[in-house]
This record gives structure tokens, C-alpha cells and sequence, in this order.
């Protein structure tokens, strides 16, 4: 399947948790569902031009909801945490990350 970079990331994730992985070069990205670790250390070294040394992924699973007398699931997804070569920065969270 040929996914552009832009299609691989979906958005970042910006947590409590994901500010204190920032401290140690880690960033977290929901990404496409059938994206692979290759395609998502390629669609991150295009998009924001740094060098990624290793990605993680994980699939986050659906979780019972209820609404009153309705019942459903929330969505599944996938996340990938993104470790970057020292020196490295995405300058795009230091903003969400302060």
C-alpha cells in the first residue's frame, strides 16, 4: 500500500506522559492503522527532517461505552512512539510540551 507521509501521520499525541518522554527524545504520533515501523520512521524523517534511531508502535484497542441506555465501543487506533537521534528536536511540539 502506498501511503504519503502526510496520510502515515495522523496527529501527535500530547499527554502528561508524552511531555516527559519528550525530555528523553521520544515523541508520540497516532499514525495510520496499516502503517508499518519503516513507513513511520520514513514519514517522520520526511515530514519534520530529523533522524529517527528506533519506533515502537501499539495498538491501542476499542473500550466499552455507554450513553444512557445506548450502548457502543470506542474507536481502535494505532500509536507509535518515535525515539530521535541526540540532537534531534521536532520543533512543532516544544510549544505543547512547555
Amino acid at each position: 500500500m502506498n501511503l504519503l507521509a502526510h496520510d502515515i501521520l495522523l496527529r501527535p499525541i500530547v499527554t502528561e506522559k508524552s511531555s516527559r518522554m519528550m525530555e528523553h527524545n521520544q515523541y508520540t504520533f497516532e499514525v495510520h492503522r496499516d502503517a508499518n515501523k519503516i513507513q513511520i520512521r520514513k514519514a517522520v524523517e520526511t515530514v519534520f527532517k530529523v533522524k529517527v534511531l528506533k519506533v515502537h508502535t501499539v495498538q491501542v484497542r476499542s473500550k466499552p461505552k455507554r450513553l444512557g441506555a445506548f450502548l457502543g465501543r470506542s474507536r481502535s487506533w494505532k500509536k507509535a512512539f518515535v525515539k530521535l537521534a541526540p540532537g534531534e528536536r521536532i520543533e512543532f511540539f516544544e510549544g505543547a510540551g512547555a
